[in-house]
């Protein structure tokens, strides 16, 4: 026991073992402990000179004391490993590295790839990722160890990821890609056309003109809200003798007025005819009268011919009206007399008042 010791020197007590003055030693529980002893002081007391007096017989004992706190480690490595059994720091002697032993000196790639190189090193790990060239990858893959990712394109207010195709205003006639932060557009080739500009068409959704298909040709010709149709080629009158009109070709009407130039006095107008005939006339003794024309009759001079022409569709007559000189209108239908070859004649005029012309008026 303590107070039994018989050495003079003082020291400390620990779990029934003596530990010297400042003995320093290490428990479980990574615990450090140390003996601390004082020696106390009386100023009170007067030593004797004798040489043969000892100080332990003056100064008395007393025991040390045991100090302990936990162990402080000091480590000057980033990733040392855990502290070895019987041993409460860890070690600089390798690596752990994301839950992974590594032996000094090895050299490893971490397990999320990316051509990442470390190496152990004293208890720290030091890796090396390979550059990306600057800006985008051209054509990124696992292969060329390069963490760098394209760049992405923004074009009119929209995001695209590399690669990414997508058309020009919603349609297939411009398609755009996103390369390496640029776009990239191409147009839909489009065939050339044979017909004018003005028959050339884009329907909707369409990329390209088209030439429109040629209108049939017209069958004829439409003239009136009735639905009367002429055909082409056709040539007819509206109403009018002097007007006439013809079909064309592409459908449309072409109508044109005729002149009409009387070269005699009395022309005769035929129903259904255009211009007034002048041939029609009066054969009489070898000599050619026109229509309404007034001559001395050759047989009897006192007599006065007048040629009248009348006209029926199809059928043009001449004859004579034969009137005696200075004879009034009644006499002269009792003596009226009949030329050869002359048939036919029309009724007589009828008589004009008393006085009269005897010159019967034209018959119409």
């Amino acid at each position: 026991a303590p107070g039994t010791s018989t050495s003079s020197a003082p020291r400390c007590w620990y779990q029934g073992a003596p530990r010297e003055p400042g003995a320093h030693w290490t428990e479980l529980g990574c615990q450090s402990c140390t003996c601390q002893v004082s020696t106390p002081s009386y100023p009170h007391l007067s030593l004797p000179h004798q040489s043969d007096v000892g100080l332990s017989r003056c100064v008395p004992l007393q025991g040390g004391q045991v100090l302990c706190e936990a162990v402080s480690c000091h480590v000057s490595c980033s990733h040392p490993l855990p502290a070895p059994a019987g041993s409460c720091c860890p070690s600089c002697t390798g690596c752990l590295h994301d839950g992974v032993t590594r032996a000094e000196g090895d050299v490893f790639s971490p397990s999320d790839g990316n051509c990442t190189v470390c190496v152990c090193l004293a208890g720290n790990v030091s890796c090396i990722t390979p550059e990306c060239p600057p800006g985008s990858c051209p054509s990124p893959s696992p292969a060329d160890c390069c963490s760098c990712q394209p760049a992405k394109c923004s074009f009119r207010g929209h995001t695209y990821a590399h690669g990414t195709q997508f058309s020009l205003d919603g349609d297939d006639c411009t398609t755009c890609i996103c390369w390496g932060g640029e776009v990239e557009c191409s147009f839909a080739p489009c065939p050339m056309l044979d017909c004018p500009q003005h028959q050339r068409h884009l329907s909707p959704g369409q990329c390209c003109f088209t030439c429109r298909d040629p209108p049939a040709p017209p069958a004829g010709c439409f003239v009136d809200d009735n639905g009367v149709e002429f055909p082409i080629g056709q040539i007819w009158s509206p109403g009018d003798p002097c007007e006439l009109c013809i079909c064309q070709a592409d459908g449309s009407v072409s109508c044109k007025r005729t002149d009409c130039v009387e070269t005699c006095p009395y022309p005769i107008r035929i129903p259904g005819q255009c211009c007034p005939d002048c041939s029609a006339g009066c054969t009489y003794m070898g000599r050619i009268f026109y229509n309404n024309e007034t001559f001395p009759s050759i047989l009897d001079p006192c007599l006065s011919c007048i040629c009248l022409v009348r006209a029926a569709p199809g059928i043009v007559r001449w004859f004579f009206w034969l009137l005696p000189c200075g004879l009034s209108p009644s006499f002269f239908l009792r003596c009226r007399k009949k030329l050869p070859g002359v048939s036919g004649l029309p009724p007589l005029p009828q008589p004009t008042p008393a006085g009269a012309n005897a010159r019967p008026s034209r018959i119409s």
